[in-house]
């Protein structure tokens, strides 16, 4: 029996777990260790999609279903299994092209299975695109196959909200429309996001609310930290993610992770 028998810790990705730095911080590598030998369960709330989150899983000891695609599907990696995966609304074809001839500015990537297909691209999609380090392919959305797990909407924060608000007048009840950044926008199905995802994954291993906890630095993340017994949150986390209130701790540069586990270390 571990002190951590029974406890569950979700961790977004990017600018949580993996540091500006590119890199998995040792301290955090040493801290999940300790979680697991000690009977914990770790795994990731990615707003990754399966191709651009798989390359990075071997990164760091995780020894239970990933939440992918901003909330849109859950994976085994151990199994080799999609367990849960959504789709967008059949219209969102003819939705996002509206969207996008409303909008010119806007650029998109909508992701259809493990592809990648990407529609006006901008300087914040090839920035993208450098980063994940995943093939894709540039054509019009009547082009695109279908049916799409998730899209990202990408520009500027002004663009992106005015985006937000247009989807949220034509399309009502249709997607969820959530920051990852403030220059993505991630739109999955109306429902679908970490926080209901991360609810799946707690009832399919048996975990009990009191013995989740959840990190995350930015907007989609909330959904899943109002799940957590106590949200934590990195230092350079969103102003939102600060306004909403969770706990702050160091950097993710500094190691979030280790902290966290140092803090559950001493309440357990």
């Amino acid at each position: 029996m571990g002190k951590f028998d029974g406890l569950l810790l979700v961790s977004d990705f990017d600018d949580t777990l993996y540091d500006s730095h590119h890199r998995v911080p040792p301290r955090n590598l040493a801290a999940i260790n300790y979680w697991l030998q000690e009977g914990g369960r770790f795994t990731v709330a990615t707003g990754r999609a399966y191709t651009t989150f798989a390359p990075y899983f071997h990164l760091a000891p995780i020894n239970a279903p990933v939440v992918l695609s901003n909330g849109s599907a859950i994976y085994d990696f151990h199994k080799q299994t999609m367990l849960v995966e959504t789709q967008l609304d059949p219209r969102a074809p003819q939705d996002f092209q509206a969207l996008m001839d409303a909008i010119p500015s806007l650029g998109m990537e909508a992701y259809h299975g493990e592809d990648i297909y990407v529609f006006r691209p901008n300087a914040v999609t090839y920035g993208h695109m450098a980063k994940v380090g995943t093939e894709y392919t540039v054509c019009p959305i009547s082009d695109m196959p279908t049916p799409w797990n998730k899209i990202i909407v990408q520009q500027e924060y002004d663009q992106l909200l005015m985006a937000r608000t247009w989807l949220e007048e034509h399309c009502p009840e249709r997607y969820e429309a959530i920051f990852s950044n403030r220059y993505y926008l991630e739109i999955t199905r109306r429902g679908c996001n970490k926080g209901g995802m991360v609810q799946r994954l707690i009832d399919m291993l048996g975990v009990e609310r009191d013995n989740l906890y959840c990190v995350g630095d930015n907007q989609n993340d909330i959904p899943m930290m109002a799940l957590s017994a106590i949200p934590f949150a990195p230092a350079n986390c969103a102003q939102e993610v600060k306004d909403w209130g969770a706990k702050l701790m160091c950097h993710c540069d500094e190691g979030v992770i280790g902290h966290i586990v140092e803090f559950l270390d001493r309440k357990y």
